[in-house]
């Protein structure tokens, strides 16, 4: 990054001109009105200046306290694994009091970008459908809510919470990222929560803070010139990028372990699911196989519902 520095100072100044003896001087019985009128067109610049630059700036109600986002794949749309993963999301929303967004990645042109950038507008949309919303919590189609006690806004999102778990001082991209994590950062000052895994961040599960940084931050993240550069992760290698060299959104990140909102159906990866964690992702699940998404979740199935039915 690049600051404008101040010109040097002439080391030949030009010589002093004294002021023309020609401009009137001004009586001292009109210096109090001409004071007071610049106070009022001062005041008058102040009021109008706070209310332009607040204009844009509503008040966010937070209701609903959390949507969830998921952006399911056109192929597999209609098929018993997806019809199992949408009856997830839904039943816990209506549970909290959440609202869903739950889309297919046709729903947006990406201009011949690959279908996983649907996550980052399908955010920008969820922030356009419900505007009082707090917080937005994606979680990838690939993954199941597995404990329906846990609330997003408070077991992931609470101030105290945050700051008990986030990594400070941790490099971005493991392992020896020179950018890392404000090691001041406050539980109220994060906006953007997410983890990483062993081989770098994880675009499968993050969460939000709905607001003015958030449309820039999707903005950025969406921007065409990171859409068209052939990153080999896509948008989790653009948002790396944008991590490391953008200390605007660098300030708002923090990042925790994967079990509070992106453990893994095994450890091959990162840090492995174990009962009472709020979800799992099936990482690395191929469409068909014995290693298939929807042979991952059968494991899960059972459990979840159960859990469900008891909350």
């Amino acid at each position: 990054m690049h600051y404008a520095y101040p010109s040097r100072k002439s080391s030949n100044p030009p010589p002093y001109l004294p002021r023309s003896t020609r401009i009137p001087r001004i009586r001292r019985s009109q210096l109090k009105p001409i004071a007071f009128f610049g106070l009022i067109i001062i005041g008058l610049i102040w009021v109008f200046s706070g209310s332009s630059k607040h204009a844009g700036h509503r008040a966010i109600s937070g209701k609903p306290p959390v949507v969830l986002v998921t952006v399911f794949d056109d192929k597999n749309d209609n098929s018993v694994y997806i019809k199992n993963i949408r009856e997830n999301r839904m039943q816990y929303a209506e549970k909290h009091g959440y609202g869903t967004l739950l889309a297919k990645a046709s729903d947006y042109n990406l201009n011949g970008a690959p279908a996983s950038w649907a996550k980052v507008v399908a955010m920008r949309h969820a922030i356009t459908k419900y505007p009082d919303c707090k917080y937005m919590w994606f979680l990838d189609q690939n993954a199941l809510i597995m404990n329906p006690h846990l609330k997003v806004e408070d077991y992931v999102m609470g101030a105290s919470k945050l700051e008990a778990s986030m990594f400070k001082d941790l490099p971005v991209v493991p392992p020896d990222s020179i950018i890392k994590t404000f090691s001041h950062l406050k539980g109220d000052d994060v906006e953007f929560v997410i983890t990483q895994d062993k081989e770098g961040l994880s675009s499968t599960s993050f969460v939000i803070k709905n607001g003015e940084w958030a449309k820039f931050f999707l903005d950025t993240w969406f921007d065409p010139l990171y859409r068209s550069y052939n990153f080999q992760k896509a948008e989790t290698h653009a948002l790396e990028h944008i991590v490391q060299w953008h200390p605007t959104i660098l300030s708002k990140l923090a990042i925790v372990p994967q079990r509070i909102i992106n453990a893994y159906n095994n450890n091959g990866h990162g840090e492995q699911y174990k009962d009472g964690d709020i979800a799992v992702v099936f990482a690395h699940c191929s469409n068909v196989g014995d290693n298939s998404c929807a042979k991952e979740a059968e494991r899960f199935s059972q459990q979840w519902r159960t859990s469900f039915s008891r909350a």
